[in-house]
């Protein structure tokens, strides 16, 4: 019988890895960006229902929360060489709470950015504005990176959370991109990729369109 070294050496390197993050701790590790993703959704709801109840229009047409699995973290962390030890993660690796804002307009997107950033328990770690600089494919967001506090039985922790805020049409083109490049394994044919950027263009001239409209209807969406 032939032995494969080198898939036994993966196959432990891999084993070790995991035990270095024991599942107890693991579990506990993971709850505390749950409960960071919670406190973020909550401050969400609150702005939304305020903006609501005071007569401008609720700004958000819904929100998506995603915790990353443990198998897509650690995925993530051999990607970008990072050792599986819970502070090095914690530093390193921003992104294992998420929330996707979807706004009506883009100006929504900047005020409820604003709102939400100016909070005084609500601290702004990082900004890529997608928007005002596209990437070269066509994909517009908002990215921010925001740390919050969250009280345990026994201590504060603050937990990076990353938010993403896009229109409703960003939001379609990102998730029919997406849906394309899992299909094609990432080797998307160039003639599906000049499609998607080209698709991209014409959902930001339906955005500016959109918002031309509703500001001659209703006036210009002010910011807060």
């Amino acid at each position: 019988m032939t032995i494969d070294r080198s898939a036994l050496a993966s196959k432990t390197a891999a084993e070790l890895d995991t035990l270095r993050l024991p599942a107890d701790e693991l579990t506990h590790f993971m709850l505390v960006y749950k409960f960071g993703l919670a406190e973020i959704g909550t401050k969400i709801t609150i702005l939304a229902e305020e903006l609501q109840h005071r007569g401008r229009g609720n700004p958000i047409e819904h929100v998506i929360t995603r915790l990353k699995t443990v198998e897509s973290l650690t995925a993530k962390a051999r990607r970008i060489n990072c050792p599986m030890a819970f502070d090095t993660v914690r530093a390193r690796i921003r992104d294992i709470a998420g929330v996707r804002v979807i706004c009506s307009f883009v100006s929504d997107v900047y005020t409820v950015a604003e709102m939400l950033t100016r909070q005084q328990d609500v601290k702004l770690l990082q900004t890529k504005d997608y928007i005002a600089e596209p990437k070269a494919n066509g994909y517009r967001s908002l990215h921010l990176i925001v740390e919050i506090p969250v009280f345990l039985s026994d201590r504060v922790v603050t937990v990076p959370v990353e938010v993403q805020l896009r229109t409703v049409a960003m939001d379609f083109w990102a998730s029919l991109e997406h849906k394309i490049h899992y299909k094609y394994e990432q080797d998307v044919p160039d003639h599906l990729r000049a499609e998607l950027t080209a698709a991209a263009h014409d959902a930001a001239r339906l955005d500016e369109r959109m918002e031309r409209l509703h500001a001659q209807i209703h006036g210009p969406r002010h910011r807060t």
